[in-house]
């Protein structure tokens, strides 16, 4: 079963920075709109479209940005149990071959 499932560590924080960067990025559109007034864009009707879209997308992002956090902090607990898991298995391993050099003593 060992061999079917490999973890990289490393590609886990890659991972949650990639996470973050997403966060980030959405965040600077939203915010690339905050100074566009719908009152500067054009008819009523397109004014309050943009009004509302503003408000939706605002909603949006930030229900995305807690999903992201909530998928961060799972990654970020499972990177930190595989991370204790490599550390106990090379102490152990580190042990048992002090153990095999010295004769068990």
């Amino acid at each position: 079963m060992g061999d079917h499932f490999k973890t990289d560590i490393g590609q886990l924080e890659r991972f949650l920075t990639d996470l973050e960067r997403c966060v980030d990025e959405l965040n600077e559109a939203r915010s690339a709109l905050d100074h566009v007034r719908a009152d500067q864009i054009g008819t009523a009707r397109l004014d309050e479209a943009c009004d509302n879209f503003q408000e939706e997308w605002k909603y949006g992002a930030g229900k995305t940005k807690e999903m992201i956090d909530a998928i961060k902090e799972g990654v970020t607990a499972n990177k930190k149990g595989y991370e204790e898991v490599e550390e106990a298995l090379e102490k152990a391993f580190k042990q048992i071959a002090t153990q095999s050099t010295s004769g068990g003593k």
